[in-house]
């Protein structure tokens, strides 16, 4: 029997890659735990420290050009693509240049890896000197006018991540076009129309961008927001995110749960399915990847053989 495939995307190549891999190793190996249709379609993350990084503020030891060559065949080797969240708000021309986001672009650049963008001016400069790359618009736009949506849609993007906002307004789902390139956040633990959203994702642009250029001119010295007299802190943002774990996601009005996906997502023509949590503990990986990608009925077995592999490969300690 054929199933519609519905395409998830996971988060976390760097600091998460073991443990994805560990997970894919058990989609191959244990395909009777996961429900019909399961296809990891990419795993999305940056290699840190990356000046275009967006959404989210990613610091860290700096990954050489054999650890990144490394990763990338891990997952490309498997036919996995990489999506590189270049999704910074705050890049100017100036940061085009930048050494190391370059260097990430030219290595992965085979075909088959992705990038994911929000900036008028990365957007243009990526597809000028690497047009092999296919581009996702980010949720970080946060399109919500079924009007613009549309035209976003009917622009040249391999996928375009829909604002979490739209996730159960069926109405506006029913009429948009190319439902098989829009990308759903399924699992966000932010509330509805939060007010703050945007401006949180460009006040994390400029952190990324003042980290970078920190580890450029310090390297061996600490990064302290204090030493920045003429970088613009976020203030007053008094997050009101329902918290950071699957219970807490399943409260907000636009969490889409697993039956969902597969009961009204996919007939509607939708395939495309993201899973947030680049920096989230394992334990948040974990009961999402059960919640979402495994049968109700094989969640206890494969969560313990999930663990133990993980065990056995040095990535947790239980008992």
């Amino acid at each position: 029997m054929e199933y519609t495939k519905a395409k998830f995307h996971l988060p976390g190549f760097t600091i998460h890659a073991k443990f994805n891999l560990v997970f894919l190793n058990m989609l191959k190996n244990s395909p009777e735990f996961f429900r019909d249709g399961v296809e990891i379609a990419s795993f999305y993350d940056v290699f840190p420290p990356a000046m275009w990084n967006g959404g989210r503020t990613v610091g860290g030891h700096t990954c050489d050009a054999q650890y990144i060559k490394n990763v990338l065949a891990a997952f490309n080797n498997q036919g996995i693509p990489l999506r590189f969240t270049f999704t910074n708000p705050a890049i100017k021309e100036e940061h085009l240049s930048d050494e190391f986001c370059n260097l990430i672009l030219k290595l992965a650049d085979n075909g088959l890896n992705e990038v994911i963008v929000v900036s008028p001016i990365l957007e243009a400069y990526i597809r000028e000197k690497y047009p092999r790359y296919k581009i996702t618009s980010s949720t970080c736009k946060r399109i919500t006018d079924p009007q613009l949506l549309t035209e976003e849609l009917n622009r040249d993007y391999h996928v375009v991540v829909l604002d979490y906002d739209l996730n159960n307004q069926f109405d506006i789902l029913e009429q948009i076009p190319h439902k098989e390139k829009c990308e759903l956040l399924i699992n966000s633990s932010c509330v509805p129309k939060c007010p703050f959203r945007s401006n949180e994702y460009y006040h994390v642009g400029l952190q990324q961008i003042a980290y970078c250029e920190h580890l450029k001119k310090h390297p061996d010295k600490p990064f302290r927001m204090s030493d920045y007299s003429n970088f613009t802190v976020k203030k007053n943002i008094n997050c009101p995110s329902k918290g950071n774990n699957i219970y807490d996601s399943k409260k907000c009005s636009h969490h889409i749960s697993p039956d969902a996906i597969w009961n009204q997502y996919l007939p509607m023509g939708f395939r495309q399915f993201k899973i947030e949590g680049r920096t989230a503990s394992q334990l948040f990986l974990i009961e999402n990847y059960m919640y979402y990608l495994i049968r109700p009925e094989c969640r206890d077995e494969a969560r313990f053989t999930f663990l133990h592999n993980l065990e056995r490969n040095g990535l947790v300690r239980i008992g």
